[in-house]
């Protein structure tokens, strides 16, 4: 199945989000916004200067003038008398009666009047109220994933707290009999392999502001995956496990999830990543990534990563893309739309995207030292220069 029809397939099985609750805006960060939020006051709450200066009428600013007051920030001015100006500071309110700020660089004392060196315009150096929002307007909308400057723009609307979608629940999974923890100083027996995977996956989710629960390393055995689906289809919003999703004889997640549920989707036509299986386990989303840890990564980022935002009520799931010169070539057209780990450099006014040396799916290398994923399509050949899509690995990790 490409790529672009497995990915709306699973969309369209994504279950509505979870409960909404509210929490302190200092604990929002990451999660998902249950609920629109609308400005109860003008921000900022009244003018201010947007410079430490003077303000005044601009009409009297051809004249010397004497300073009839000093206004620093936090503070109530009264309003300007006739003929003077007053003494401003960043961030201070402008005083009824005057129209500009002059800089203070553009002042100068002279028998205690105060000379105006430039010509001012009425508005200038004036930052109105309202400027950033205005009362009424919505400050953001339901289904925004809340960034730290998000956290600030509410905070200068008055809100304390926000309500949120529910934190998914996902199980991790790691299959195979060849798997170990991590240990320090542990010596690896012939054929063991330390289980990167869980600490990849659980890290991508938790970045997602989702909680992981650990569904540890599952042996070769059929029994036994089938128990542990079931046991955390009772517990998780939805299974997510790597390794087992192939034909071979030890490959036991595909015949547990169809007996436990449904198999909606398996085999893919993408590079790294071709075994992913999607499904349910007792009416629980199953995702079943590629062992490799590289295919696992990729396919987490491109198919598992936008099924679970949008499960989690989130409104914008796509990574961003960007055109980019390619600093390599792919002579031969492929039967799977190829994601080539690559590196961007600038030459001259150009982005170019080198492909990193390995592009093996065992090798988690690439991903750890590439930029983006550089998108060549089912069909497609590059020349060196040509002009390729490419998915920035910071928006998708």
């Amino acid at each position: 199945m490409p790529v672009t029809e497995a990915l709306a397939a699973m969309l369209g099985h994504a279950p509505a989000a979870p409960a909404v609750r509210g929490v302190a805006l200092g604990e929002a960060l990451g999660a998902i916004l249950a609920e629109d939020v609308v400005a109860t006051i003008d921000v900022p709450a009244q003018d201010n200067s947007a410079m430490d200066g003077y303000a005044l009428r601009a009409a009297d600013a051809s004249r010397p003038l004497s300073v009839s007051q000093r206004i620093p920030a936090g503070t109530a001015p009264e309003p300007l008398a006739p003929g003077t100006a007053a003494r401003i500071f960043t961030g201070a309110p402008i005083p009824a009666g005057a129209d500009t700020v002059v800089m203070q660089e553009d002042c100068r004392e002279e028998g205690g009047q105060l000379v105006i060196e430039a010509t001012p315009a009425p508005g200038d150096h004036i930052r109105p109220r309202g400027q950033d929002l205005a009362a009424g307007s919505t400050v953001l909308r339901a289904g925004r994933r809340l960034k730290p400057q998000d956290l600030g723009l509410l905070a200068s609307v008055g809100a304390a707290s926000v309500a949120i979608y529910r934190p998914l629940k996902v199980a991790v999974v790691s299959t195979g009999d060849e798997l170990v923890e991590p240990e320090d100083g542990a010596a690896l027996r012939p054929g063991q392999l330390f289980n990167s995977n869980r600490y990849m996956l659980a890290a991508l989710l938790e970045g997602l502001g989702m909680q992981v629960i650990d569904g540890g390393i599952l042996p070769d055995d059929g029994p036994a995956t089938g128990a542990a689906f079931e046991r955390l289809a009772g517990e998780a919003d939805c299974i997510i496990s790597s390794g087992g999703v192939s034909v071979g004889e030890e490959d036991h997640v595909r015949a547990q999830v169809e007996r436990l549920g449904e198999l909606t989707l398996w085999r893919l036509a993408i590079k790294p990543g071709k075994p992913l299986a999607f499904g349910h386990v007792r009416g629980t989303p199953f995702i079943g990534l590629p062992g490799n840890p590289t295919s696992s990564f990729v396919t987490f980022c491109l198919l598992a990563r936008p099924f679970l935002l949008k499960s989690q009520g989130a409104s914008d799931w796509e990574p961003l893309a960007i055109p980019v010169r390619a600093g390599f070539s792919v002579a031969r057209p492929g039967t799977r739309q190829d994601y080539l780990r690559v590196s961007l450099e600038r030459q001259g006014d150009s982005l170019v995207a080198r492909r990193f040396a390995n592009q093996s799916s065992g090798v988690l290398s690439s991903v750890c030292f590439s930029d983006a994923l550089a998108v060549v399509p089912v069909g497609a050949t590059v020349c060196e220069g040509d002009l390729v899509e490419v998915l920035l690995l910071d928006s998708l990790a």
